[in-house]
């Protein structure tokens, strides 16, 4: 028996404007849709036939927070409704600094939010115009205080080798988000995606890509500076004083199930996972039509799932439970893809530990590679 989802993901498409790096599921300048968004997400929940309760909720984007103030505060009720919290359940809302006033924060704490994913990239100015982001350094501040006042459990994302982005730039950055409070950080390395104006610019010589040396010395800076200020490497890419960790996003790591609804959103239900239309107003229309949303479906094979399982317990400083992995999945790592792992093993890339199986420091530099070689 497959046991049921107890995680829910909301996906609100909405942005002021799309920056330049940006390859999510988004619509910018189309606030006119947002009504239309709301009657398609509850008519795609009212598809569940009944309310599930779940250990956590994320409403992701997109900015949620670009809402406006009766708009988000129906969303939020309909993530309640359909998904009830279990007891001490976290329920996280992405927000975006520009977004962020009194009312909007005292509405998330009425409605029962209890953890804030605050999208700042960056304290420097100069950086955050490159990066095409609506705010500054200010109005971080700003945001960050009104949030932490209300809501202490707040992570901000951070990026890291922004063209001509110098090492001590980006020290900066991390201290300046350690001096502010913020229990949980997330740092990821600048990515120029096909189909991304910054893909373009690149290919352009308008952009320049920092170079591997210089990504290297600034991820292991972060490791340094965020673990000496007492936040944990959790994984390969976050970082949270104790007990702060990201609740809902290590439902994923561990291979657990979750629901979705909203555009571009995918879930993962017994051994089916679907994906929605990833455009905005084909997704509302076909609700609206009374059709399925689902633009992509598969069934896994429990193989897959074990290969999925894997990679993304790789990603967890602590590595995989080997014992609680053949239990949850019938199988070893060796059985899975020995071979490789025993090549990983063998040039220090991972580290076979007592009963656990994680990677080493170097490792950590090359995960998405040993993960493509995995899956």
């Amino acid at each position: 028996m497959l046991e049921a989802p107890r995680s829910a993901y909301l996906h609100v498409p909405f942005c002021t404007h799309r920056c330049g790096y940006c390859n999510f599921t988004v619509v910018a300048g189309r606030d006119d849709l947002t009504g239309a968004y709301l009657d398609a997400i509850e008519a795609e929940l009212q598809q569940l036939g009944q309310p599930h309760e779940v250990d956590t909720i994320f409403l992701g984007g997109g900015t949620p927070t670009h809402l406006s103030l009766p708009e988000l505060s129906r969303l939020l009720n309909l993530a309640r409704q359909w998904f009830p919290l279990a007891e001490g359940a976290e329920l996280s809302v992405e927000a975006n600094p520009i977004d962020i006033t009194a009312e909007k924060v005292q509405l998330l704490y009425d409605a029962g939010v209890n953890r804030v994913s605050l999208g700042v990239q960056s304290f420097h100015d100069a950086k955050l115009k490159l990066l095409e982001r609506d705010h500054n350094r200010a109005i971080v501040e700003r945001a960050a205080n009104l949030l932490l006042a209300k809501i202490p459990n707040i992570g901000m994302d951070l990026i890291f080798a922004a063209p001509n982005e110098t090492l001590a730039e980006w020290e900066n950055d991390l201290q300046s988000a350690i001096a502010l409070g913020a229990p949980h950080l997330s740092t990821y390395g600048l990515t120029f995606e096909k189909g991304t104006t910054f893909w373009s610019r690149r290919e352009h010589q308008q952009l320049h890509e920092a170079d591997e040396e210089l990504q290297r010395d600034m991820y292991l800076a972060a490791i340094e500076h965020l673990t000496a200020a007492g936040r944990r490497h959790y994984e390969v890419s976050n970082f949270a004083l104790p007990g702060f960790e990201s609740r809902h996003n290590q439902q994923y790591w561990l291979g657990k199930r979750y629901f979705a609804a909203g555009p571009g959103a995918s879930r993962h239900i017994g051994m089916q996972r679907e994906t929605n239309h990833r455009s905005t107003t084909t997704y509302i229309r076909r609700m609206q039509q009374g059709h399925s949303p689902v633009a992509e479906q598969e069934t896994l094979t429990d193989e897959m799932k074990a290969r999925e399982r894997l990679v993304f317990g790789l990603r967890m400083i602590d590595g995989i439970h080997i014992p609680t992995f053949q239990q949850d999945t019938g199988m070893t790592p060796w059985e899975l893809c020995g071979t490789e792992i025993d090549q990983f093993l063998a040039i220090g890339l991972l580290i076979h530990d007592h009963d656990r199986l994680k990677l080493t420091r170097e490792g950590l530099l090359v995960s998405d590679s040993i993960s493509i070689e995995l899956l």
